[in-house]
């Protein structure tokens, strides 16, 4: 039995029964949220190269990105781009193994590239430009590879995990992922794919505020724009009372005004509000959950970017989401639980200082189910270099 599992009982009001809760989700053209899923797929990209180049994943953090508003000038039927939008390519890697050099800024770009081209429809090659300040990871941290087959932690963090969702979480996650679907997209092509949701819940009713950035190319007028946005409204409100069984409410676009044009109106060139409006960063996007809920606890780091194998930011990331809702789904009687991880710099990832185990539950939790508990965390620990893996492939999504 690993000896740093702690066990805490809580008697917490869960999340699901409190009056209120506020849940956000950031889309995937979101300029924060394309930041980080552009970092985590340079992180993957280079770890396969690592892996190809040198038979094992070298140094590397790729957690540090901004992308720059561009400048556009929006039109009915189809306004264009002045300035293109620019993207910061930051933070360490390893650039040379055994005196071998690996092109990893070119690396970084290629992997930018191709994930612009697949996830948003109107953005091309012109219209990014990219500055790469990649720099040469420190003697110290790299020698933390030198045995991949026992790594320990790059860094001194807390992370935290919880299970179950929330209707409520639920709601505010598949609103954003339906307007962003295919489907979602033939029907409304003028929907970009800078959304974002806001869902505000007191007791069973859940407002939703929906920020959606219309394609200017398919909006000839002010009064197409009022109409398509209240066709994509009751669309949603019927996607919502077919697959959700809260009362729920939707606006769009609040800062919208009639009688003033294009001034009044929420239109991009590109479906992304970072072609003339808007920045993004890494860490500013959704949490390892996949939306940003401020009423549950939320760990010291953004996952997005971080090494695979060694920052445990990613890993615990992940694996606290992932231990949690097995032990949720496994030990009867638990309303919530939240999984905290610590570890310190130096330490073997997969011998953390703690894991605490926080249930809610209503009555005591009784020894069998505190033995289950421990048996959840001892597994993943064991197999935690296989969860790696996984991450490695993008098997685990993190935005």
């Amino acid at each position: 039995m690993i000896n740093q599992i702690f066990i805490e009982s809580v008697n917490n009001i869960p999340t699901f029964k409190k009056r209120f809760e506020i849940v956000e989700r950031k889309g995937t053209g979101h300029p924060d949220t394309i930041c980080d899923l552009v970092m985590n797929q340079i992180s993957i990209d280079l770890s396969k190269l690592y892996l190809k180049e040198t038979g094992a994943i070298q140094h590397h953090n790729m957690d540090k990105a901004l992308l720059v508003a561009g400048q556009s000038e929006n039109d009915f039927g189809g306004g264009k781009i002045i300035k293109p939008m620019k993207m910061i390519l930051g933070d360490r890697a390893t650039f040379d193994v055994s005196g071998k050099k690996l092109p990893i800024e070119d690396s970084a770009i290629s992997s930018a590239k191709k994930w612009f081209e697949k996830n948003l429809r109107f953005v091309h090659d012109e219209n990014v430009e990219y500055q790469v300040e990649i720099g040469v990871t420190s003697k110290e941290l790299s020698s933390i590879f030198q045995n991949p087959s026992s790594f320990v932690a790059n860094d001194t963090s807390v992370l935290v995990g919880y299970a179950p969702f929330t209707e409520t979480e639920s709601t505010v996650l598949n609103t954003e992922q339906y307007i962003n679907s295919k489907s979602f997209k033939d029907r409304f092509p003028e929907s970009g794919e800078d959304v974002k949701v806001m869902g505000f819940r007191d007791d069973d009713h859940v407002d939703l505020t929906i920020a959606t950035a219309f394609v200017d190319k398919f909006i000839s007028s002010e009064s197409q724009y009022f109409q398509r946005k209240d066709e994509m409204l009751q669309e949603i409100d019927e996607f919502l009372k077919k697959n959700h069984g809260m009362k729920t409410t939707a606006n769009m676009n609040c800062l919208d005004s009639k009688n003033k044009g294009l001034s009044g109106l929420y239109l991009t060139v590109l479906g992304t509000s970072a072609d003339g409006a808007d920045s993004g960063q890494v860490g500013r996007g959704n949490m390892a959950s996949r939306v940003i809920s401020p009423s549950r606890p939320a760990g010291s780091e953004a996952t997005a970017g971080k090494n695979p194998v060694s920052h445990i930011g990613k890993i615990y990331n992940a694996l606290s989401f992932k231990i949690a809702n097995e032990i949720h789904a496994k030990v009867s009687g638990l309303d919530e639980v939240c999984v905290w991880m610590y570890n310190v710099i130096g330490n073997p990832v997969n011998e953390p200082r703690a894991v605490i185990v926080q249930p809610t539950i209503s009555g005591q939790l009784q020894n069998a189910e505190k033995n289950q508990i421990n048996e959840i965390v001892e597994k993943n620990l064991q197999n935690i270099q296989k969860f790696c893996n996984e991450l490695i492939s993008g098997k685990h999504l993190i935005a």
